[in-house]
């Protein structure tokens, strides 16, 4: 069978029956599946009358061929069968060919989805810059928060991975590259379609689980997006895919310039910047992002968002610090957060701005540092677990020191605002780690610790067994003073580190607005 654009994936022939369901028009293929129309014919008065019926082959080839076939299928099963969210296409069930008959049939995975009257990549293909462009995008824009929210990275951004419903909504599909998050790096397979890829990942090594990838790269991907859906252009220059991954390779290593096209509406223009920053640090957060996103979608006049980088930079301009970190295992040692010898520090005088900065997730009248405070609440919001909040790290630097930036306790090997360990704070001190033999030694400072504590605080949250009874912040703060293993073999906080958790249950509920408070 061969539709527009070639030979189709899995060739399935008319009026084929999968379950209750009968095969009927094609509708679209890719490298690895292919997609029909399906009329409900059986039972199951639950389910619509149509679907869209999605191939996905496990049938004769060769081992490694079938062994990353069927990884690419599990992928994208198991985020639908666990993130359902409104701006995601809907699955209805799943089935499993039994056709010894056919062979390329016998053994392939069906998705029952919702089905779509079309693409994105069909409406820019019919309507370069479509008038109703930038409310797609704030929908687009609400798909990758929900995902991300939910733990996920799509790792395949594109328009022909965003469906159009029969009401001219958008949701995100196709999820074969999807990877669930491992504190901030998923692993996806080494495949990706070099428009929408960063360049951090055009150089990136392979392991044997496959690519590390941020939620950083969908936020790159959805910029390449809005550009192309707002101007009916790439980017970044180039005639060719080759040529445009060439020269966003040059971008990224400074030799080459980010060209805007005239044509994009000016209050899209930092939007986009925003999100084809040239390292993944520098790019906004998804939070952000969507709140601008939807402004400017809405006509309104948008504000400047606040770049993770920006954040960082501002924090630390206002406060000249000799700062000492630490903290414990996968392990952590330690005692229960007393103040070691302080050392001086010196402040500047905070910018007026930072008084009010994450005013609604952290409280400004209750003691937290304005010096910290644009540190605490961008370390949170670079972590897609809603837990790890503003006033969580605030709590926990309370608890540890005091927010003491030049604490030293020598005798536990802990240092700093986030009493860090440095044989551990060489796993979190940016995001890829130090090498194993480097070990960072005191002082440090909090543009250093505050981050790393978000990231390990990411990470343990991730790893908590899900039935741990209690509240899952206080879990998070004993496994950071002691370790996630502990936590998960003492099934809650060990005895131990109760007067510890205690204290930060107290700065939570202190830290915290008052209509998020629990």
């Amino acid at each position: 069978m061969t539709g527009r654009d070639g030979p189709y994936a899995v060739p399935v022939p008319r009026g084929y029956r999968v379950g209750a369901w009968e095969v009927r028009a094609p509708i679209a293929t890719g490298a690895f599946g292919s997609v029909y129309e399906g009329c409900r014919v059986g039972d199951g008065d639950a389910l619509p009358r149509t679907a869209a019926l999605k191939f996905l082959p496990t049938g004769t080839s060769t081992p490694r061929h079938l062994a990353h076939l069927r990884e690419l299928t599990d992928r994208e099963v198991e985020l639908h069968r666990r993130v359902a969210r409104s701006r995601l296409i809907r699955m209805y069930e799943t089935l499993t060919v039994d056709d010894p008959g056919r062979p390329g049939l016998d053994g392939a995975t069906v998705l029952v989805l919702e089905k779509a009257e079309g693409s994105l990549a069909a409406l820019l293909a019919r309507a370069p810059r479509p008038p109703r462009g930038p409310a797609l995008l704030a929908q687009i824009c609400e798909g990758l928060h929900q995902l991300h929210g939910a733990g996920w990275v799509h790792g395949d951004l594109k328009p022909a991975n965003v469906l159009l419903m029969g009401d001219g909504s958008a949701r995100l599909a196709d999820f074969n590259m999807a990877a669930e998050l491992e504190g901030t790096h998923a692993y996806t397979p080494a495949f990706a379609t070099p428009d929408y890829t960063p360049p951090e990942l055009l150089w990136s090594e392979i392991g044997e689980r496959g690519r590390r990838i941020r939620p950083s790269a969908d936020i790159w991907a959805f910029g390449v997006l809005a550009h192309l859906v707002l101007t009916g252009a790439f980017p970044l220059p180039g005639g060719t895919p080759a040529a445009r991954r060439d020269a966003a390779v040059a971008y990224a290593r400074g030799a080459e310039e980010l060209r805007l096209s005239p044509g994009l509406p000016e209050c899209w223009r930092e939007i986009v910047r925003s999100c084809l920053a040239r390292t993944h640090e520098e790019r906004i957060g998804g939070e952000a992002l969507l709140r601008w996103v939807r402004e400017a979608a809405g006509e309104a006049g948008a504000r400047r968002p606040r770049r993770r980088t920006a954040g960082l930079a501002a924090a630390v301009a206002t406060v000249a610090v000799v700062v000492v970190l630490g903290h414990g295992d996968t392990a952590r040692t330690g005692g229960e957060g007393a103040a070691g010898p302080a050392r001086a520090v010196t402040t500047a005088p905070a910018p007026a701005s930072a008084f009010g900065y994450g005013a609604d997730e952290l409280r400004t009248d209750k003691g937290v540092p304005v010096a910290y405070r644009r540190l605490i609440v961008d370390s949170a919001h670079a972590c897609v677990r809603p837990l790890i909040s503003p006033a969580l790290i605030a709590a926990m630097l309370k608890a540890e020191s005091d927010f003491d930036p030049g604490l030293a306790d020598p005798a536990r090997d802990e240092y700093g605002i986030a009493r860090w360990t440095p044989r551990v704070l060489r796993w979190w001190i940016r995001a890829d780690g130090l090498p194993a033999d480097e070990v960072p030694e005191p002082p440090f400072t909090p543009a250093e610790s505050i981050p790393a504590m978000g990231r390990y605080l990411c990470a343990i949250e991730a790893r908590l067994h899900r039935s741990l009874p209690g509240d899952r912040r206080l879990l998070v703060a004993a496994a950071y003073r002691t370790s996630y293993g502990t936590v998960n073999r003492t099934r809650g906080v060990p005895a131990a580190y109760r007067a510890y958790t205690d204290r930060v249950a107290r700065y939570l509920q202190e830290y915290t607005p008052a209509p998020a408070l629990l």
